[in-house]
């Protein structure tokens, strides 16, 4: 699996990147034909949650986009995995069902 980490409208740091790209690694886990894992944090608007993260989670013939915000990038990432997991295991069950 490839991953690309990129942070806008701020500077991350090397702990944040590294805790980011170990954080999606797990994704691995549970499909093994992820192509590409794009990760992206950035500042939200909300002040309850002020922090976004995004993934896009490219398998075959589908791309797989969760967004969630939190009060912290750690948290945001943590529950943007939670949410790919579930998408994922969703997309094998579709898939697989098919033939």
């Amino acid at each position: 699996m490839k991953t690309t980490f990129t942070a806008r409208h701020f500077e991350a740091d090397q702990n944040l990147k590294e805790y980011s790209l170990d954080a999606v690694q797990k994704l691995e886990q549970f499909y093994d034909k992820i192509l590409v894992c794009d990760v992206l944090l950035q500042p939200g608007q909300d002040d309850e949650n002020p922090f976004r993260a995004e993934l896009n989670v490219k398998v075959p013939k589908k791309l797989l986009n969760v967004q969630e915000a939190a009060p912290s990038y750690e948290q945001a990432i943590n529950s943007a995995v939670d949410t790919a997991i579930r998408q994922i295991r969703k997309y094998k069950t579709k898939h697989f069902e098919q033939y």
